[in-house]
């Protein structure tokens, strides 16, 4: 649908995507949806990175490496801003995440029969469109919680009230992953550089470049923080509005094409440096990823500096409080311990497999997915407690003695990513954290950079920050994601190679 300026904010509260004609300041502007950043989805994202193997991405540096990096990272699981674009003549409108840190346009084939990821979202059809280009190359892009693959095409692609001509992009016809089946996205809009692009395939951005569609080599971000808002943002492309922040931008230069990169020159917790980026460190700008990810040792820091504790302790402890009384009265009561997690519903079927196991595996052979991790959470916590509290039974411990052991085995579990919960009734004792870009401090606080969640009576706060190791010398690494640029309005200067940075408006 195509708005004027006057009916965005009607466009808008019906939950359409409002695609505003350049205006009298020749800016083309895109608005967002939002979702809520759930803690739920972030756990998901979470263990979806895990299992995309996040560091191992960063390997290896020459051109086909890079084609991994960024996308080995991300899962879009915890993605909140969503835009629209139209694909071929005449348009077909298509839901989509503008992302900074991928270079490549796909959308679901009609050809995509298969995978259940085609299933719940549109899907482009060539031979319906008039302008639509033959190209038929193979091309495969692998995230971290599943790949996507399928063949180049060419047809006009709408931006705005834009078309871009003959802009080639990938037919998917393979998802290969659960979490593409449940986004709520059709498909991908990559703005990083050429040089990630898988294919060598030229991006959109390039093209309105080239056919002079933008007045300016620029294109910039605006998110909106405010949660009973029903704007989500608003991409700008062609320059900035003058209205999405105060202030002057600090710009610094992209120090690696690919990524938006550039040099981070320290943080801070509270005053305090914490002397990691001595040298200098690496950060990407990434409006794809919601959290903000650095090295272990920093995110070690940060989290004792909150209070931070590990989620998956917390979760492990929060399930022998509900219960755990009643697995150790099921064991005693001579209940099999196979069955005791499907008795207290935590598993779906009866015995050592649970149902849910069962369909995950019908599912995958059926619709060529991947299960996410995490995907039967609950019944798998559930027979680890089973498991510890029978073998504490076989030695004859007391039943206190036995749940001071298990929540001691909860203290040491491992959370695999750095993800930490938080208690919300001290956020306001919680230090201030600072990014310092180009001598200047981009300073977050506690409501900014921790994600409150749940009902208002029994809210969960997480951490914002996660752990991500990158060995040298593409690492260490930041990656900065929407938590940042919601705060810190964005510009992405093409022309000049430079990112800038400012206050963003409210």
């Amino acid at each position: 649908m195509s708005c004027n300026y006057l009916l965005g904010a009607l466009c808008v509260l019906v939950w359409t995507c409002s695609l505003v004609p350049a205006s009298s300041d020749d800016l083309v502007r895109i608005g967002l949806k939002k979702r809520p950043l759930e803690v739920h989805n972030v756990k998901a994202a979470q263990m979806a990175r895990l299992q995309g193997r996040y560091s191992n991405s960063f390997d290896s540096t020459p051109h086909e490496a890079s084609d991994v990096d960024v996308l080995s990272l991300k899962n879009y699981m915890d993605a909140q801003y969503y835009g629209e674009i139209s694909i071929g003549t005449p348009p077909k409108k298509f839901t989509v995440i503008f992302d900074t840190g991928s270079s490549n346009l796909w959308i679901p084939s009609s050809k995509c029969i298969f995978s259940m990821g085609c299933l719940f979202h549109h899907k482009y059809r060539h031979r319906k469109s008039s302008s639509y280009q033959a190209i038929g190359d193979p091309c495969k892009l692998n995230y971290g919680s599943g790949s996507v693959a399928g063949f180049l095409s060419q047809d006009n692609v709408g931006v705005g009230n834009l078309v871009v001509k003959n802009q080639v992009f990938m037919e998917v016809t393979r998802e290969k992953s659960l979490s593409f089946a449940f986004a709520k996205f059709d498909g991908i809009v990559g703005l990083g550089f050429q040089e990630i692009a898988a294919g060598d395939v030229i991006p959109v951005w390039y093209n309105m470049v080239e056919q002079a569609l933008v007045r300016d080599s620029v294109f910039s971000f605006w998110l909106n923080r405010d949660p009973e808002a029903k704007q989500g943002g608003e991409i700008v492309f062609g320059g900035v509005d003058q209205r999405h922040f105060t202030g002057q931008h600090t710009f610094v230069p992209v120090t690696q094409k690919g990524y938006w990169q550039f040099q981070l020159d320290d943080f801070f917790i509270g005053e305090n440096s914490t002397g990691f980026c001595d040298d200098g460190c690496a950060a990407i700008v990434d409006s794809g990823t919601s959290l903000l990810a650095g090295p272990t040792g920093v995110i070690a820091e940060i989290n004792h500096a909150i209070g931070a504790e590990g989620i998956v302790s917390h979760e492990c402890k929060s399930m022998v409080a509900e219960y755990g009384a009643l697995i150790w009265d099921l064991l005693v009561s001579g209940i099999k311990p196979s069955q005791v997690c499907s008795t207290v519903a935590l598993c779906a079927g009866i015995g050592t497999e649970s149902e849910s196991d069962k369909i995950e595996m019908v599912v995958e052979e059926e619709f060529d997915v991947e299960a996410p991790a995490g995907f039967d959470v609950l019944c798998t916590a559930c027979k680890m407690l089973v498991m510890w509290i029978q073998n504490q039974l076989r030695r004859q411990q007391t039943k206190d003695s036995v749940f001071n052991y298990v929540n001691e085995l909860c203290e040491r579990l491992p959370s695999p990513m750095g993800e930490s919960v938080v208690d919300c009734s001290l956020m306001s004792t919680l230090p201030d954290v600072s990014f310092m870009i180009g001598n200047t401090n981009f300073t977050l606080t506690p409501d900014q950079y921790i994600i409150r969640s749940g009902e208002r009576h029994s809210p969960v706060c997480l951490s914002g920050f996660i752990a991500l190791d990158v060995p040298p010398p593409r690492g260490p690494i930041w990656i900065l994601g929407d938590v940042f640029m919601g705060v810190y309005h964005t510009v992405f200067d093409y022309g000049n190679l430079q990112l800038g940075f400012a206050e963003a408006s409210q």
